[in-house]
């Protein structure tokens, strides 16, 4: 977790120059300690972790929807589609309300504070954490179906409110260099490769299923805790206020933007701004020289997660090792957490943090939509793979486990550096006061791109 050089072209400025006006001549503060980098890793971090704890407890769902014995028995039978799609079905939940939250938030972005949207989503996922951390120790073994139910509204809950999150902070981060972006989309990253490093540690460490869980989401309770401490910070900072101040004082609107007003930086008015309705007397940022201008990096976004989605968990959770059969712990009991889980989300974050010191291709060229339409090569290597149960397509090509292992690792490398680098690269190709609100098009981008791809990966699942 490292910023990148200070030599990036792009780090300093957006993509498009604008004339920097006398009022920014002075001298731009450092990032004393890397204190806010640190901060928007850290609140990348907290974004996804939520998702990231409830795809990769595998195990607590599996043992909760098999009557909370971890066998089959009478009941539990009944719950065996729900078990078995139960990445497919979360993943739905999971996505769609997003996308209905994504255009909310676009509409509200100049109208309810920054702070508001932030705080209130991070303190919305803290209470659904909290009920789903109180029913580990219930005993749901009566009424599975029913908490099958109140997983999936959970579910629902949590994905909205760190939709709200995600989209509002990535926007937030777009007044800052680009180096800001690129921490939240790695600390993205970080959190699945933490979630998924708790799960192994959790496993390996309590005998009991409940037991584990229970010390999971409780550090996902947590780490959240920490997400509010470390956002109520983030304006303290000197290097915080510069930026924040310096979009508040731009004499440059965009063209059919009202001026915004120029006034002094004081603590109390950075404060303000830090919560700001954006642009002013506009209550709804213009939406169509946002896609004019972000179409094609918009698609790069959407069809990268779109093939992620219906890939991961989907499809490489349910991978088996072909030597599961030999009874060791490493082939059966912990081939999933590392080989599906830990794997993809340690090579998503290593792919975002390249783009800390490599930024190519650039946004304009036309190998970027290229190298991500060839991932579609994916879906074919994992059915092939094998995946369990098949019901249909019943040849296993790739039959070692070596293969399913490289091919996760590849979806995530090039899921982290091509996904970062197209969220990154809108934001800055926009005039300065359209940033904050390109950035939650791009978010728009990508939970489309899950929304669909979700619903694509029940599909998929059950035609293998």
């Amino acid at each position: 977790m490292q910023p990148p050089a200070p030599s990036s072209p792009l780090e300093e400025e957006p993509l498009l120059e604008e004339p920097s006006p006398d009022a920014w001549s002075g001298p731009k503060p450092g990032d004393r300690l890397n204190g806010a980098y640190i901060i928007f890793f850290i609140l990348g971090i907290g974004s996804l972790l939520p998702w990231n704890f409830f795809i990769t407890a595998k195990q607590y769902w599996a043992f909760k929807l098999q009557n909370c014995s971890g066998q089959p028995g009478p009941a539990a039978r009944g719950a065996t589609d729900l078990r078995d799609f139960f990445e497919s079905y979360i993943s739905i939940a999971s996505t769609v309300p997003s996308v209905l939250c994504l255009v909310g938030n676009f509409l509200i972005l100049n109208r309810v504070p920054a702070s508001v949207r932030i705080l209130s989503s991070l303190f919305v996922m803290l209470a659904v954490f909290l009920v789903i951390t109180v029913l580990v120790k219930v005993d749901t073994s009566a009424w599975t179906t029913r908490f099958f139910a109140i997983t999936i509204v959970c579910v629902v809950v949590v994905s909205s409110a760190s939709t709200v999150f995600s989209s509002s902070i990535f926007g937030l981060t777009s007044r800052f260099p680009m180096k800001n972006s690129q921490a939240l989309i790695s600390g993205q990253a970080m959190g699945g490769t933490l979630s998924a490093v708790a799960s192994v540690i959790d496993l390996a460490a309590a005998a009991d299923v409940t037991d584990s869980a229970l010390a999971y989401f409780l550090t996902a309770d947590i780490f959240i805790v920490v997400c509010i401490m470390v956002y109520l910070l983030l304006p303290r900072l000197e290097y915080s206020r510069y930026y924040l101040r310096r979009r508040k004082e731009s004499p440059h609107p965009a063209a059919g933007l009202p001026s915004s007003s120029e006034e002094e930086g004081s603590q109390g008015d950075v404060d303000n701004n830090f919560s700001a309705k954006g642009t002013g007397a506009r209550d709804i940022p213009p939406l169509r020289p946002i896609l004019r201008k972000t179409a094609v990096l918009g698609f790069c976004v959407f069809y990268v997660f779109f093939i992620s989605i219906i890939v991961f968990p989907s499809l490489s959770s349910n991978i088996e090792s072909v030597d599961r059969s030999s009874g060791s712990p490493w082939t059966g009991k912990y081939f999933v957490p590392l080989a599906s889980f830990l794997v993809y989300n340690f090579a998503d974050w290593c792919g975002r943090q390249i783009t800390a010191w490599v930024q190519a291709p650039g946004p304009k060229s036309k190998l970027l939509p290229a190298l991500v339409l060839l991932r579609t090569l994916a879906l074919p290597l994992f059915i092939l793979s094998n995946f369990q149960p098949r019901t249909r397509l019943r040849t296993v090509l790739f039959d070692r486990d070596v293969y399913p292992v490289a091919f996760t690792a590849l979806l995530g490398l090039s899921n982290g550096y091509l996904g970062t680098l197209a969220m990154v690269y809108g934001p800055k190709i926009v005039p300065k006061e359209l940033a904050e609100a390109a950035g939650v098009v791009m978010t728009f981008y990508l939970v489309l791109g899950l929304a669909l791809g979700s619903a694509c990966s029940v599909l998929v699942v059950h035609l293998i």
